[in-house]
C-alpha cells in the first residue's frame, strides 16, 4: 500500500453515530462475536480483542446485523448525501452480508440490486466469477472489517472491470489501527488508505474508540465470554493496544 507521497484523507470516513455504535458493540459482545483475551492478527500483532463476524451464525443474529448496517447507511445518506445504486459482497464473508443488507434495505423502502464474486471462475452454466445483478452505476462494497484494504482493492478491480463505479465501503468495525506494508507499520490505517488513496467513502457501524467507551461505561455490568471477568477488566489492555498501534 504505497502512498506515493500522498497523505491519507480521513474526511471521507464516516464517524459512527454514538448511540448506534454503543448498541452495536453491546450486540457484538452478547453474540460472542467480540471477544477478549490474546489473539494474533494478520499483521502479526497480539491483540487483546478479536471481532469475528463469522460468529453472527444464525438467522436472528444475521438479521439484526443487517439492521445495523442499514440504519447506519440510511443515516449517512441523510447526513452527507451518500448515494449508491447497488451492493457488492466480496467473497466470502461479504456474500451473506451483501445479501442480508439488501434484504433489510428493501424492507425499509430502498430496494437495490446486489452481486458477489466467486474466488474461482465457473466453467459451466453462466460461467465467470460474478453472481447476481450486473455491476452498474455507483457500487457499495459491504464487508466485516478492514485490516489491510486487500478485499477493497480486489473488489474495486472487479467493479471497474465490469464498467461500474466503486463508490463506498460499509464495514461493521473500524479497528482504527496502523496498517502494515511489507511487515512494517505505516502512518495510516487501512480505512485511511481506502479513503485517501482509493477515493472511496468508508462507513462503519462502530470504531475501536466506541469499544473503549463501552468498556469504560458499561463494562462493569457484563462479563467476558468465559463469564469470569467483568468486561471493564479488559479496558486497560485494549487502551494500551490503541496507544501503541492506534490511529484516528
Amino acid at each position: 500500500m504505497s502512498t506515493t507521497g500522498q497523505t491519507a484523507d480521513t474526511n471521507q470516513a464516516t464517524r459512527p453515530d454514538d448511540s448506534l455504535a454503543q448498541e452495536f458493540v453491546q450486540f457484538a459482545v452478547e453474540s460472542g462475536v467480540l471477544r477478549f483475551g490474546e489473539f494474533r492478527t494478520k499483521a502479526g500483532r497480539l491483540s487483546p480483542y478479536f471481532f469475528n463476524a463469522g460468529l453472527f451464525d444464525d438467522g436472528a443474529k444475521l438479521g439484526r446485523l443487517a439492521q445495523f448496517y442499514a440504519r447506519q447507511l440510511l443515516a449517512e445518506e441523510q447526513r452527507s448525501g451518500l448515494a449508491f445504486d447497488m451492493i457488492f459482497g466480496p467473497a466470502y464473508k461479504g456474500i451473506p452480508l451483501a445479501a442480508t443488507v439488501a434484504v433489510e434495505l428493501a424492507r425499509q423502502g430502498r430496494n437495490l440490486p446486489f452481486a458477489y464474486n466467486r474466488k474461482e471462475a465457473k466453467d459451466h452454466g453462466e460461467g465467470g466469477t460474478l453472481v447476481g445483478a450486473p455491476l452498474r452505476g455507483r457500487v457499495l462494497i459491504v464487508d466485516d472489517v478492514m485490516s489491510a484494504g486487500t478485499a477493497a482493492r480486489e473488489s474495486i478491480a472487479i467493479i471497474r472491470a465490469a464498467g461500474a463505479i466503486p463508490h463506498a465501503v460499509a464495514i461493521a468495525l473500524d479497528r482504527q489501527e496502523k496498517a502494515t506494508e511489507n511487515g512494517v507499520d505505516v502512518s495510516y490505517s487501512a480505512v485511511q488508505y481506502v479513503t485517501g488513496q482509493l477515493g472511496l467513502h468508508v462507513c462503519s457501524i462502530a470504531r475501536l474508540s466506541d469499544l473503549l467507551q463501552y468498556l469504560a461505561t458499561q463494562g462493569h455490568a457484563a462479563t467476558d465470554a468465559g463469564g469470569a471477568l467483568p468486561l471493564q477488566a479488559h479496558y486497560q489492555s485494549v487502551l494500551a493496544y490503541r496507544e501503541r498501534y492506534g490511529i484516528d
